[in-house]
């Protein structure tokens, strides 16, 4: 493993708990940063922040809530000290099913939950960025966001606001020491898959070259780069882990 210097920062990891989110905390852990898990599973939540040792908090928090979000900024300040990074995360993929018969009550969750998520942490935690002049934000978006996977048209949006936000962010923020970026991975097999029908997963599959599912660790690499000082110049930027799928 790459050594990528993270001594001393401050991080917020969504949807910390397991997959992604987890391998990216592991990550900063390793590379000298406290981190500050938020997910909505409390029970599991509490036990992947005691596996990851001294250093690691968490907050219990719904990413669907806004005013729960922004109490969770105070709390996390004050156990860390501040936020310096922050890693959108947390998401879901819904079912799979054509537009025409997908339910209305299912597509709002999941916009509430991938996109709006997203929103609610970036308007919470920004604003004391942009006081220290100080920030690496990394949103979790898709390569369905940039190529609107069929009988999965919720989540493609969902992702496709996802890449949209973190440009506009991305832009507003440029005059400040403040990066804020965005990775569009391919599948990468963890607990998402169970919400996913078999021939959605073999279909994902079919569309990446290297043949094979994204490693989680394989994404935690990319993010901890992003959330670095090196860092320091690309901000509104999308950055493929597609296995050579995305095309543009």
């Amino acid at each position: 493993m790459n050594k990528i210097d993270l001594s001393g920062r401050m991080a917020v990891v969504t949807g910390g708990a397991q997959g992604i989110g987890r391998a990216v905390a592991e990550r900063f852990v390793a590379s000298g940063a406290r981190v500050c898990l938020w997910d909505r599973d409390a029970g599991l939540v509490e036990q992947t922040a005691k596996t990851l040792g001294a250093g690691t908090v968490f907050q219990v928090v719904d990413m669907v809530d806004y005013p729960a979000v922004a109490a969770a900024v105070p709390a996390t300040e004050a156990a860390l000290g501040r936020i310096d990074i922050l890693v959108a995360n947390a998401g879901i993929a819904g079912s799979n099913g054509p537009i025409v018969d997908y339910l209305v009550e299912e597509w709002r969750q999941i916009i509430d939950i991938n996109l709006n998520g997203v929103f609610y942490c970036c308007k919470a935690v920004v604003p004391g960025m942009i006081a220290r002049d100080y920030g690496r934000v990394v949103n979790i978006a898709s390569i369905a966001g940039k190529e609107g996977n069929p009988n999965a048209a919720a989540y493609s949006a969902s992702k496709a606001g996802v890449i949209a936000l973190t440009k506009s962010l991305g832009k507003e923020t440029a005059g400040k020491n403040i990066a804020v970026n965005c990775v569009t991975p391919a599948a990468a097999r963890t607990r998402i898959f169970d919400q996913m029908a078999p021939e959605h997963i073999n279909f994902m599959l079919s569309k990446i070259p290297r043949g094979r599912f994204l490693e989680i660790k394989e994404a935690a690499a990319m993010i901890a780069w992003l959330a670095s000082e090196d860092n320091s110049f690309t901000t509104g930027g999308v950055f493929d882990l597609s296995g050579g799928r995305a095309t543009y």
